[in-house]
């Protein structure tokens, strides 16, 4: 059999699975772009795809003779060091899914298999001129092309967010110390592994608090926080005579995303109002009480308020009769229940949070395509709040003598057009190209409303309390984000 064409078949099946590990490992269930300790992995993951958008096109219609085998060899050699270099960063800065193992073993498998049949051409090829020999094999050879094409493009996104992790890393320190109180305390922390909650537990730790981390993958989070925090997977592993002095619940799973259909709304149920049932029953059993619960709640409380509307929604505007409102009536209510049993509860009602991960990089990636704009008429308000300022919220109801219910919006409240207006110019970027409400609402069901219905929230309450925001205008906080 024809050595060179196995090779090539097996580069085909290289870049398929070179594909779903990216698209589906780094970008989606591991998110790689928004890990801070995911920088080098990312530089490494760069290079390497240039390298093989090299290979993919180079020899998808053309035989390497002469020098230019010699040069082949010494790629493939890159390569190699790259790859084992990948895997010791790995390794060393993330607990990998057995998933992505497997697929990573196979892709180790398969590349071998491919470079030692090239190789085996290498001898044939440097007896012959120096030159790059047409030799295309049909759709093979186009496949080929477009996977060179599109592990390039995925090498420039990595060594983009490389570069932007870095930028972040350096912001982050220059961000000022959020001092949660004058004692060291033990706190509980529920959706430590989020956009939030990585951010609230190194805040805690910088500021000398004790934290237990409750999460479905404890080894993971025990990874993620470099071993400095005690992981729990539930309630029942946490001994009644355990001290927790306060308790921070961010837990449930991510609202955006897949059809709301009966299963999917029971999850996000669960996620959020059975794990809060779980909090309290610990409670009523502990035998020193926490002395505050800060619970997360949405300001998806307040339903949908109808474009044209120009009311501005306090803490004590009412649910309404659709899911996410009623969903987060629930939690609140399930959280609610901890003060029968002395403690002090504090429910926090979430704009969208806006800091390197979580909603922005998505709502930007659009507008930094060139294609962004307003989501159908762009008329719904978006109430939002830089990630630093929501911490420090937490922070400022530390030691407040009040509980109840918080908003956790900035003050200003912008349209979703005018936020695509701001942030396009803050990247540089046009924005002109709408997104129809129509293929969203298909797509998404009733989902959508979250994206083409909005809310006009005010902090109402954390503003009367004292609080100062840092970041009270969207522009400001673009800026210090982007």
């Amino acid at each position: 059999m024809n050595t060179h064409l196995l090779a090539l078949q097996l580069m085909a099946a290289q870049g398929v699975l070179g594909a779903f590990d990216t698209l589906y490992h780094h970008e989606l269930t591991e998110a790689l772009a928004q890990r801070s300790s995911a920088r080098t992995e990312l530089a490494i993951h760069a290079l390497r795809a240039m390298i093989y958008s090299v290979l993919f096109i180079g020899l998808s219609a053309w035989t390497w003779q002469g020098a230019w085998a010699l040069v082949l060899l010494a790629v493939f050699g890159v390569e190699i060091i790259l790859t084992l270099w990948d895997f010791v960063v790995e390794d060393s800065t993330r607990l990998l899914p057995a998933s992505e193992r497997i697929t990573h073993t196979v892709l180790a498998m398969n590349g071998g298999a491919f470079v030692m049949l090239l190789a085996l051409n290498t001898p044939a090829w440097l007896a012959q001129p120096t030159a790059f020999v047409w030799q295309p094999y049909g759709l093979l050879s186009v496949f080929l092309a477009v996977c060179g094409i599109g592990v390039g493009l995925s090498g420039v996104r990595d060594a983009f967010a490389a570069m932007q992790l870095g930028v972040t890393a350096m912001k982050e320190e220059s961000l000022p110390l959020i001092r949660f109180g004058d004692k060291a305390e033990n706190v509980l922390v529920t959706g430590a592994t989020g956009f939030i909650g990585q951010r609230l537990v190194r805040a805690l730790l910088a500021d000398g608090h004790r934290v237990t981390v409750l999460s479905r993958d404890p080894r993971r989070a025990a990874w993620l926080f470099d071993g400095k925090v005690r992981c729990i997977d539930s309630m029942q592993e946490l001994a009644s005579g355990y001290p927790v002095d306060v308790i921070i619940n961010l837990a449930g799973a991510r609202i955006l995303g897949w059809r709301w259909t009966a299963a999917r709304k029971a999850v996000l149920r669960s996620s959020r109002i059975d794990l809060t049932n779980s909090l309290v029953e610990w409670i009523a059993r502990a035998e020193h009480k926490p002395r505050l619960l800060l619970s997360a709640s949405a300001i998806g409380y307040y339903g949908i308020q109808r474009q044209g509307d120009e009311r501005e929604l306090t803490e004590d505007d009412l649910p309404q009769d659709i899911f996410m409102s009623q969903l987060c009536r629930d939690w609140e209510l399930a959280a609610q229940a901890a003060a029968t049993h002395g403690v002090r509860v504090i429910r926090m009602r979430f704009g969208v949070v806006f800091g390197q991960q979580g909603a922005l990089p998505m709502m930007l990636l659009p507008i930094r395509l060139g294609i962004g704009g307003p989501f159908g008429s762009g008329k719904q308000w978006l109430s939002w709040i830089h990630v630093h300022d929501l911490l420090r919220g937490m922070a400022h109801l530390w030691h407040a003598q009040e509980d109840g219910v918080y908003n956790f919006t900035a003050p200003e409240c912008v349209t979703q057009k005018r936020f695509s207006e701001l942030a396009a110019s803050v990247i540089h970027r046009p924005s002109f190209f709408p997104t129809p409400g129509f293929p969203m609402r298909l797509g998404l069901g009733e989902q959508a409303d979250l994206l083409l219905e909005g809310q006009r929230v005010v902090p109402a309450r954390l503003q009367a309390s004292g609080f100062e925001f840092s970041y009270p205008e969207l522009r400001s906080a673009l800026l210090q984000i982007l």
